[in-house]
């Protein structure tokens, strides 16, 4: 692990996170997934990688914190009370046995771990909830914090107890499971909607999916659906049993069905016996899986090994082996993503590789091209290997036909003309029209008007769409040109709503430099960055005239970063766009520096809970201004922990390991003493 990134790893980390984030849109909001589980697995732990070896290009929102997208607005909002989480996967027996060591190595035992291995369902997460016994409420996982309310649904599957069976039923609890279709009750389905001339579904998991969030009940009702609970969590004082194992068999009593197929192994080579067994008998099986999750079976050392921000440190999905076909390159075409990266894609001849036809697949960037030697015409192995766009993994140069061409770099960019860049030592080729190039032109208002960047209140991606498809808005300029009488005439905007946003954008044109800063969208300075370049130079003059020495100069500024920086400041467009915001009224405050240490320089703070006069970020905006760093989580190195109201495990660590804590009124008091920027 390392603080700095590698040249091309900043690029890579920002293309996987906007591809993943669509798909995930596609696949939880559309029921429309364009493509298999094994190639989005693929993309996502590369990100994970990236985001391991170089913590600063984790970004808060990074699908790797989240689990899947937001929830359709057809059905209601469902908060979980406890989070549902995705999980880590493997993808060898290496990294099968890495998962196990770390178990060990956490519970600082060389003992073989028991675990449960269960089948991995290809299906829809969900969650029951029973009130003395009776089903209350059911929802989808959603992003792993909210969901949709599906009770209705539910209701109709005929393996879903509306009563629990038995006479020690907890008062409050909650059966996790898998809906999904069985492979017969698929192929009947698609039969059934083929015959009537109605669109087929790709894949049992889809077809799931999909009836699972019909609006009618009765059409539910119709699908071959079934459930498998795999976990249960208590809402009330009832005692759980003391192993996940003996949970199933309780919930089972209830009447779940869990799976057959479930068994418990001892130590991680009968996890890899399980996986082999498993893996043998796959096609045999009534319903799809797609691999093998391996769970930590005592829930006293699940507990001790707890969870990261998605997924817990107790379970591992070995999924199974992608799959591989032979196609043709038909033609390759350049595609400019939100942060103007230029993507090689080739357009394949359709081949249908585990259940999906694919008929693209990425090539990455030029470098992958050269490294692959791949033409038009090239007859490729087309990898079934992450769940967003197939790979191109080799190419058949015996087979290539005499009219084969290379495949060249356009000069321009294909959708705005402007020249394509590329930095050196960088992979990435890049449009230099960032600001005002269609294809990233929504992205970078959206960044600039974001909560942590401007925060123009009121200013969604609906009304960015609609401001920017309406040619109202062009740049991030042309927002304080905008009037009422713009706004009045679009739909759904009132007049009070058009009030309120042009206010909104007026209380934006005073930023502080480092927001400001911030708010271009200058690669690779996020808010941390951001503030310690406006504290070394003070002026965004002074920062635009900075050569690479001068701003690697700044701490947690790099050659990459510099470079992004100086490449910035270097294009016409942006310096353009930086005097159309001056003559729009736009004064963002220059900061004064000021030589010595801060008072809080070199401390650690913490906040949690609820403060009463301040939110979050406001305080940590304040300890920062002051010169403390403020962590997210409690060590033997913080210097204080700031409790607000309902804290929780933070003030305890904090007052087992004799940290000193400040309450809300002694924390107000504390700030009242000292000078704020």
């Amino acid at each position: 692990m390392t603080d700095q990134p590698d040249k091309d790893a900043s690029q890579r980390a920002e293309e996987l996170r906007q591809q993943l984030t669509e798909h995930n849109y596609q696949y939880y909001v559309l029921d429309n997934p364009a493509i298999p589980d094994a190639e989005y697995d693929r993309l996502f732990r590369e990100l994970q990688s990236l985001e391991h070896r170089y913590p600063s290009l984790r970004t808060a929102d990074s699908p790797t914190h989240r689990v899947g997208s937001s929830v359709e607005t057809s059905f209601e909002s469902v908060t979980h009370r406890i989070p549902m989480l995705s999980l880590d996967n493997a993808f060898s027996d290496d990294e099968l046995k890495e998962f196990d060591r770390r178990v060990r190595d956490r519970l600082k035992t060389d003992d073989d771990i028991e675990y449960v291995g269960e089948p991995k369902l290809d299906g829809l997460a969900v969650s029951l909830h029973y009130e003395n016994g009776v089903l209350t409420r059911a929802a989808t996982r959603g992003d792993g914090y909210t969901g949709e309310d599906i009770t209705e649904n539910i209701r109709t599957i005929p393996s879903v107890p509306l009563k629990l069976r038995g006479d020690s039923i907890p008062a409050l609890v909650e059966v996790r499971g898998e809906v999904y279709m069985p492979k017969a009750g698929f192929e009947e389905l698609n039969r059934v909607l083929g015959q009537k001339g109605e669109k087929t579904f790709v894949n049992p998991r889809n077809a799931a999916a999909g009836s699972l969030r019909q609006k009618k009940p009765t059409v539910t009702a119709r699908r071959p659906l079934e459930v498998c609970a795999y976990s249960v969590a208590l809402e009330d004082e009832s005692e759980m049993p003391s192993t996940h194992w003996d949970s199933l068999q309780w919930v089972k009593t209830w009447g779940f069905r869990t799976n057959p197929e479930m068994r418990l192994v001892i130590g991680v080579d009968e996890c890899l016996e399980a996986y082999r067994s498993l893996l043998d008998k796959r096609n045999e099986l009534a319903y799809e899986i797609d691999g093998i999750v391996f769970k930590v079976n005592s829930l006293a050392l699940q507990q001790k090994l707890g969870f990261v921000s998605r997924a817990p440190r107790w379970a591992i999905a070995q999924k199974f082996p992608a799959q591989e076909e032979l196609t043709v390159i038909e033609d390759v075409e350049f595609q400019v993503g939100r942060t103007g990266a230029i993507t090689p894609v080739a357009r394949l001849k359709p081949v249908f590789v585990g259940g999906v036809t694919v008929s693209n697949a990425t090539l990455h960037n030029m470098d992958e091209i050269r490294r692959l030697d791949a033409h038009i015409g090239d007859t490729v192995f087309v990898r079934r290997a992450g769940d967003v766009i197939p790979q191109v993994v080799k190419v058949l140069p015996e087979r290539r036909p005499e009219n084969a061409s290379v495949v060249s770099l356009p000069p321009t960019c294909p959708v705005c003309g402007s020249d394509i860049v590329q930095i050196e030592g960088e992979v990435v080729a890049r449009c230099s029209g960032g600001l005002f190039c269609p294809a990233q032109r929504k992205e970078a208002i959206r960044h600039y008007a974001s909560r942590k960047a401007l925060d123009i209140e009121g200013l969604g991606d609906k009304w960015i769409d609609i401001l920017v498809d309406r040619e109202l808005v062009n740049t991030v300029a042309d927002l304080y040109l905008l009037k009422k009488s713009d706004l009045t005439g679009l739909e759904r905007m009132g007049d009070k709503s058009a009030n309120n946003l042009i206010n909104a954008i007026d209380q934006s044109r005073k930023p502080v430099l480092w927001k400001f800063l911030y708010a271009l969208g200058i690669r690779e300075v996020g808010e941390a960055t951001a503030k310690a370049i406006a504290s070394h130079f003070g002026t965004l003059e002074a920062i635009s005239r900075a050569d690479e020495e001068s701003l690697q100069a700044v701490p947690d500024v790099g050659p990459v970063v510099a470079g992004h920086i100086r490449s910035f400041f270097d294009q016409k467009h942006n310096i353009d766009t930086l005097d159309a915001l001056r003559k729009a009224g736009v004064q963002w405050q220059e900061e004064e520096i000021t030589a010595g240490e801060k008072p809080l320089s070199g401390e650690t703070w913490v906040l949690t809970g609820t403060l009463s006069t301040m939110t979050r970020d406001e305080a940590k905006a304040c300890l920062e201004s002051l010169g403390a760093k403020v962590a997210g989580s409690v060590s033997a190195k913080t210097s204080c922990v700031v409790a607000g109201e309902a804290a929780g495990s933070k003030l305890a660590k904090a007052e087992k390991l004799g940290v000193q804590v400040l309450d809300d009124s002694a924390f107000i008091d504390f700030l009242s003493r000292h000078d704020l920027p």
